[in-house]
């Protein structure tokens, strides 16, 4: 492989100098970056250490404040997305930006229809579709309505529309952050078929194992400098994350103490979610960490909908051993159940309010004074937040969608805990989220437990179930197939409950 430091070739593109400041806060310092034809080169770092900034620069969504950009060695400037995208470089962002009362074909095509005469031609188009979600490894119907999708599936979804667009470059910005690991590896398979025909790939990824499997080069960002860039064959994930954290990440999960027998909290039986889960039974213990696997569409989110009175369900929940029927959230919540929601931009917090709104919303009669809100205590319970979460932010002021992702994590965690709960049921914990990040959630999700509330955990990372949880329960196709504990709790185990094979006969 080629040295990074010098290369006679002109690269593909290079940007020289770039930075960025909002009002007085400069979150991208003197970057030099570039990639060449052919190659991925992966950017990795802490949230909030400029990688999103960079990549919207990049393909034009944002001007820079300082610094040029070329491609083939020519100086360009971008008067924004559809510019870029007509000189070649595409975006796939981490947000999911469809239409969700739009079909899969209609998205995939959204501003670019087939025709057929002076009609749209939907058969060609439900055609294409097809093809592009197949190409990523599914088999999504083109003709679903977005709104019904899964947040992988809508990823997938986005991937394959950006894809459709002739490109030069592509910038994939945490693109596997929701999928499977079969749907991940459909993914690597598709770009290193366009590495091959000489694109250039810009990958963002907390996911380092992934970035050593996929990147040739990697680079490295700290608070909004780069701090290194390496031959991936030169580095090892345990040097990324230490590069990225500044420190040492030798242990990543904290130690769980085997408990003595606890009181079931907890009891489900022949639990129904209709058309997403069937006949669910399981207990849950006082300070447990309950872990939930399975492949996405399993069912595992939707039991937990259902559970907290946010799907239609049916069957038997006792609660401290007294039969309960949560008829809406506001329900569980009352009886000390919180969920916090996989899709937390969309569901967990309101992005456009400020920190104390997301805050405090849930639990506003804590705050309420004689005729209004206690605007005081409010500011020193965000105070308490920042200081127990460790909320990274500059300003208490900005709106929760300013922060980045690890943070909007904790946020939805303190917002949560201000209820007070005795389980805590946290959908995907870590999606998209640093490993300097994850250490700090795996540790507040474990202080939980010894505090002796009740944990479930629902994750598509299975070295997350396995590194955090006392048992795993493995869905399939709707139902509760298996559980796994002790010496059993590993890869393969869930593998095969989770797709029903052995590797063996997977092969």
């Amino acid at each position: 492989m080629s040295s990074v430091e010098a290369s006679p070739v002109v690269p593909l593109f290079e940007a020289t100098g770039l930075s960025k400041t909002f009002g007085i806060i400069e979150v991208l310092k003197d970057i030099n970056i570039n990639v060449r034809a052919g190659e991925v080169h992966a950017i990795i770092g802490e949230n909030g250490a400029g990688k999103s900034t960079l990549m919207k620069i990049i393909a034009g969504n944002q001007p820079p404040t300082r610094g040029e950009m070329k491609i083939d060695g020519e100086v360009v400037t971008f008067s924004g997305p559809v510019d870029a995208e007509h000189r070649g470089i595409v975006l796939v962002h981490q947000e999911i930006l469809l239409a969700p009362d739009l079909t899969v074909a209609q998205n995939i095509y959204l501003g670019r229809e087939l025709h057929k005469g002076v009609f749209i031609d939907d058969r060609a188009m439900n055609e294409g579709a097809a093809k592009a979600v197949r190409d990523l490894g599914s088999d999504i119907d083109p003709n679903t309505i977005v709104s019904r999708l899964s947040i992988a599936q809508r990823q997938l979804v986005q991937i394959a529309r950006v894809l459709l667009v002739p490109h030069r470059i592509v910038i994939f910005d945490e693109p596997t952050a929701s999928l499977t690991p079969h749907e991940t590896e459909a993914l690597l398979k598709v770009i290193r078929q366009i590495r091959a025909k000489g694109v250039g790939v810009l990958y963002i990824s907390h996911r380092l194992p992934e970035v050593k499997e996929i990147a040739d080069r990697v680079t490295v960002l700290r608070d909004g400098r780069l701090v290194a860039s390496h031959n991936t064959s030169e580095i090892q994930p345990a040097d990324m994350a230490r590069l990225m954290v500044g420190r040492d990440v030798a242990k990543l999960y904290p130690d769980r103490h085997a408990a003595a027998a606890r009181e079931t909290v907890l009891e489900v039986e022949q639990f129904n979610v209709p058309g997403y889960a069937q006949d669910a039974s399981f207990q849950l213990k006082k300070g447990e960490i309950l872990g939930f696997a399975g492949l996405v569409g399993a069912g595992r989110t939707e039991l937990m909908e259902g559970m907290v009175g946010l799907r239609p369900s049916r069957g038997t929940v006792r609660h401290l051993g007294k039969p309960v029927n949560f008829r809406d959230v506001h329900a569980s919540l009352k009886a000390g159940i919180v969920y916090l929601s996989e899709d937390r931009k969309g569901k967990g917090l309101l992005l456009t309010k400020d920190l104390i709104v997301n805050l405090t919303l849930a639990s506003l009669s804590k705050f309420a004074g004689v005729l209004q809100i206690d605007r005081k205590r409010e500011s020193a319970a965000l105070d308490k937040a920042i200081h127990d979460f460790d909320i990274r932010t500059g300003r208490k002021d900005i709106l929760a969608g300013q922060l980045s992702g690890g943070n909007q994590q904790k946020l939805l965690l303190a917002k949560m805990m201000l209820l007070d709960p005795s389980i805590v049921i946290i959908d995907e914990p870590t999606r998209g989220i640093d490993i300097g990040n994850k250490e700090q959630i795996y540790k507040f999700i474990a202080n939980l437990a010894e505090e002796g509330r009740s944990i479930i955990v629902v994750s598509s990372e299975m070295p997350e179930l396995i590194g955090i949880c006392d048992r795993i329960l493995v869905m399939r196709s709707g139902r509760i197939v298996g559980e796994v504990t002790g010496d059993h709790m590993n890869e393969n185990e869930i593998v095969v409950l989770a797709t029903g094979v052995t590797k063996g006969e997977a092969a």
